[in-house]
């Protein structure tokens, strides 16, 4: 599985903790956004949204951890794109009950509010429980087929009210879609050439011409 870490701003220096708790898991971390508080180029939880959605939707990674101060900014920005199912994460119980109920591809996590002594010990809890079961599995057991029914539908639901991806990368304002392209190392983990999407492929042409 491969996990991209995406950190804004305000949130930027809790990157080390996160990749701390991934660690020695055996997936592979593409480690996306901010790396150190204040360091230029900045990016707002409006740009890691869109770098989060973008990663998901181009079949680079499995999986996104993000967040920002609160976690609901990240959280509400990330879910207007289609194919994201993100859940705002603070305990390992959330992380255990959103993998299995939801079936997520995507958490928020609050990295300023309330975060302090063994903070970096509860996000090692919680991704000890979000890899331990089946991502969309059930609970409980006799939940299992309505929770399987309800989340297809929401899918259906998804591709229904959002426009299909490459026409998002195309309507953006460029104060969105730029930062998020002309972030260092972003282009090497989304590989645009190589993507096998070619509306896709042709919509971040035109942005990086």
């Amino acid at each position: 599985m491969k996990i991209a870490v995406i950190n804004e701003t305000s949130a930027a220096d809790k990157n080390r903790d996160i990749l701390a708790a991934l660690e020695g898991r055996g997936y592979d971390i593409i480690n996306a956004g901010m790396k150190k508080s204040g360091a230029p180029p900045e990016l707002s939880y409006i740009h890691t949204s869109f770098m989060s959605a973008l990663l998901l939707n181009a079949g680079r990674a499995d999986f996104v951890v993000g967040g920002c101060g609160t976690g609901q900014g990240y959280l509400n920005a990330v879910m207007q794109y289609p194919g994201v199912v993100c859940g705002h994460i603070l305990t390992a119980l959330d992380a255990w009950l959103f993998t299995q109920i939801n079936g997520g591809n995507c958490i928020s996590l609050m990295l300023n509010q309330g975060y302090g002594w063994a903070s970096d010990v509860n996000i090692r809890f919680i991704f000890d429980r979000i890899f331990s079961v089946e991502r969309g599995g059930g609970y409980p057991e006799h939940r299992r087929e309505p929770q399987r029914e309800s989340r297809l539908l929401l899918e259906r639901i998804s591709g229904i009210v959002h426009l299909p991806f490459h026409e998002i990368v195309t309507r953006l304002p460029e104060d969105v879609v730029m930062p998020v392209l002309r972030y260092p190392g972003l282009l090497e983990s989304l590989g645009p050439d190589s993507l096998t999407d070619n509306n896709l492929k042709s919509a971040l042409a035109a942005r990086l011409r």
